[in-house]
Parts: C-alpha cells; structure tokens; sequence
C-alpha cells in the first residue's frame, strides 16, 4: 500500500477502506506521506466526500495516529467542544462548574482562528499560567483538581497538525469530513467517556446559517457515538458576542464575574445548559440544579483558583484578579453618531477589530497583547441616542484606537426592533 493508491481511490469516487485510512493517517504522523499527497488527499475528501463509516475510521485512524489517554479515576472523564465564536469564554467557566460536581475534564484547547478567540490565548493573559504541562503533571491535576485546560501535546493526534496544516494553505478547511476528523481526533484522544458540543451559528461564528450549522452537528454527533463516546450537541446563536466583552484579559475578567456571582446573563446561561446537557450524557441526574450549586456556593470559584495555580499562575487569583490582569494603556469610548435601535452586529467584524489591535493572530508567529479589546458593546435590540457609548475600545496607542473605534460603528447596524433569538437553538443528539 502507498499514498497514491488512497489518493486514486478517492479520485474515481470509490471509498478507502478503514485499513487505508489508517495507514494514510500513520503516514501523515511519520512522514511517509508527503505534503503533496497530503494535499491531495485532502482535496479529494472535500470533492469526493467521505461515508459516514469512512468519517469514522478517518476519525479513529488520526485518533490513533498518537498517544490516546486513559484514565483510572473515580467519576466519568468528560469534556466540551464548541466550533468557535466571538466573546466565546464558556470552557472558562463550565471547567470548574463540571468537576465541581464530580467529574473529571482534561479539557485540550486551541488557540484563536480568524475572527475567533481562542482559549488558550485567554487563559495566557493570567501572569505565569503554563497551557503545556508534561503527562505526569497533567494527570495529577485531572485528579487532584478535576480539570485542566491545556494545549494537546506533540503526541496527541499527530496525523491531524500535519493535515490541518496542508489544509489551510490548500484550499480544503471547509470539509465537512475534515473538520469531523480534525476536531473528534484531539477530543478522543483524551479517553473521554462523554462529550457535548457548542456549534455556534450567525454572524460571529463560522457558520453562519442555520442549515450549515446543523449539517456539522449531525457530523459531528454521528462520528463521535459511532466511534464509542456518547455525545450530543446543542446549536446555539451567534449572531452577536456571547458576551460585551472581547479581548483576552478582558474576557477572564468577565469569567471570574460569572464565577463569583457578581454576573449573571448569556455567559452564565450557556454555561449551565451545556453542562446539564454533558452530565446528562454522563448519566448524572439533577446536572442542572448541581451546576447552579457549584456556581453559587463558590466551589467552582476555588476548582478554577486551584487549576491556575497548579498550572503556574498566582496563588489568590480569585479573590484579586483584577490585580493580576493586565490592562491596556489607552482606553476610548465609541460614541453613537446616530440615533436608533440597534438591529444586528457583526460579530466577525468585531473580532477581527480585536486582532487588529493585537488580541489575536494574522500569522502563527504574532506576538498577541492580552489586555487589548473591546468591552461593554451594546447589544442587539438596544435603544441608542446620539453620544451614547456603543462601547469602549482598549488599545496600546491612541492611533490603534482611533481605527477601532472606527471598525466598531461600521460593526453595528441600526433599524427595526429585531425578533429576539433564543440561546440555544436546537439540539442535535
């Protein structure tokens, strides 16, 4: 067997067998495939398509392309996904609710894509908190803690970084198989025993229709039960931040809101539904009433403090975060300049304000500045008059902020009264 043979089978339309995609996966992780069969293959999954039998051995094989965990613990080793958003915090905040009833989170995260935040990137802003623990010290957090969000180490779905870098420059991201394999790799890798996944559809997400977003869901449901882990999904809106908040620093600081009871809204909301929804996948009843107790007894507080100074941050950071964040030296208010109800946000163009003041990264190598950003931006459906704030802009020049603040009005659409969007807008299992 060899790459070209795989490549053809894809070319004619005929489906690779789970033993072919297993060698190619394995090829990928150890460079007997090179990067022009990579591509190949790619290309040819996102013409061809895979069966719903061949996503899954594509998902198993790059699953197994590295070191999978196991774990011996005394409660379900569980874990949320979501495809990405702007003003998305919730790992933040429903890590800690989770094992605080109980369960055990070995939560792999990414850093920030396009337009997108990524958790890692947000969880970096806290002064010494290091996202690459070695095993050993991995898994004893998991078990002294309950959870730890950390980056996926070299060993872990090797064959998916080779691809996902080849897909980026090679015109494929969009796969539907792709996307399935790449995410469901990393997560099961993890030895999870059940997962839920935030498929976030609108404006600030990539997808945008509902159609779309659904169509991943399924995807991703079907492939993750089909390959042994109970999953479910729950599509939710993203046609405007899930927070008013956007920025590294400025996202955890609104976290640790939610995390000691001074917030409550969509972050705190989101939160609870999708960890009623994982403890209910788990097998654990009254998810919904244990995470509201967890959350306003404090206990998720103090799993949050315990995982940033296992992981290198301060001692105390929950009781004076603010103290510990940094904060951008410029700080501009967005004034209106028209009267009117705001009808609609862009919520990528608002992401991409914050990766141009330096939140965020146009290339891998970027250097991101953890206290730039944007916070209190108004939401949709408010009454503005002229002069009013539309938010406030936190930037490390005045120049910076000027363009902006500029960015942010031209983000913001005004008309008719909008018919308000539930939260959660379906649920995929």
């Amino acid at each position: 067997m060899d790459a070209r043979s795989v490549i053809g089978q894809l070319r004619r339309g005929e489906a690779p067998s789970p033993r072919d995609l297993a060698w190619f996966a394995a090829g990928l992780a150890d460079g007997r495939v090179s990067d022009a069969q990579a591509g190949a293959f790619a290309m040819g999954v996102c013409l061809q398509g895979l069966s719903e039998a061949g996503r899954v051995a594509l998902t198993l094989a790059m699953r197994d392309s590295g070191h999978v965990l196991e774990w011996d613990l005394d409660g379900p080793v569980v874990d949320k996904h979501s495809t990405g958003g702007v003003g998305d915090c919730v790992s933040l905040v429903l890590a800690p609710m989770l094992a605080a009833c109980g369960v055990y989170v070995p939560m792999i995260s990414g850093r920030g894509l396009g337009h997108t935040g990524g958790t890692l990137d947000k969880l970096e802003a806290i002064p010494g908190y290091s996202v690459a623990p070695d095993e050993a010290r991995l898994r004893r957090i998991v078990s002294d803690v309950g959870c730890a969000i950390v980056s996926a180490s070299g060993d872990i779905a090797p064959a998916d970084k080779r691809l996902y870098a080849v897909r980026d420059v090679s015109a494929t991201v969009e796969s539907l198989d792709l996307i399935t394999a790449s995410i469901l790799s990393k997560k099961l890798a993890a030895g999870l025993q059940s997962l839920v996944l935030d498929v976030k559809c609108g404006s600030g997400a990539f997808m945008k229709t509902a159609e779309d977003a659904r169509a991943l869901a399924q995807a991703l449901v079907g492939t993750a039960n089909a390959a042994g882990c109970p999953t479910t999904a729950l599509i939710t809106d993203m046609d405007q931040p899930l927070v008013p908040s956007l920025g590294n620093a400025l996202e955890v600081d609104l976290c640790m809101e939610v995390l000691t009871g001074a917030r409550s809204g969509p972050l705190r909301d989101l939160s609870l539904s999708l960890g009623a929804e994982l403890l209910a996948t788990a097998g654990i009843e009254d998810g919904m009433a244990k995470l509201e107790q967890a959350l306003d007894s404090g206990a998720a507080a103090e799993r949050f403090g315990k995982m940033v100074y296992e992981l290198g941050g301060p001692l105390g950071f929950v009781e004076d975060w603010q103290r510990f964040l940094p904060e951008a030296p410029v700080i501009q208010e967005v004034a209106a300049v028209e009267s009117g109800t705001v009808s609609a946000i862009d919520g990528e163009a608002l992401g991409l304000v914050v990766v141009d003041l330096g939140g965020g990264r146009r290339v891998e190598t970027d250097t991101v500045d953890p206290a730039v950003g944007v916070t209190e931006i108004v939401r949709v459906g408010a009454k503005v008059e002229k002069g009013q704030p539309l938010a406030r802009v936190h930037a490390a020049r005045e120049g910076q902020a000027d363009r902006a603040a500029a960015a942010v009005r031209a983000a913001i659409t005004y008309g008719d009264t909008p018919s308000p969007r539930p939260l959660v807008l379906e649920r995929v299992a």
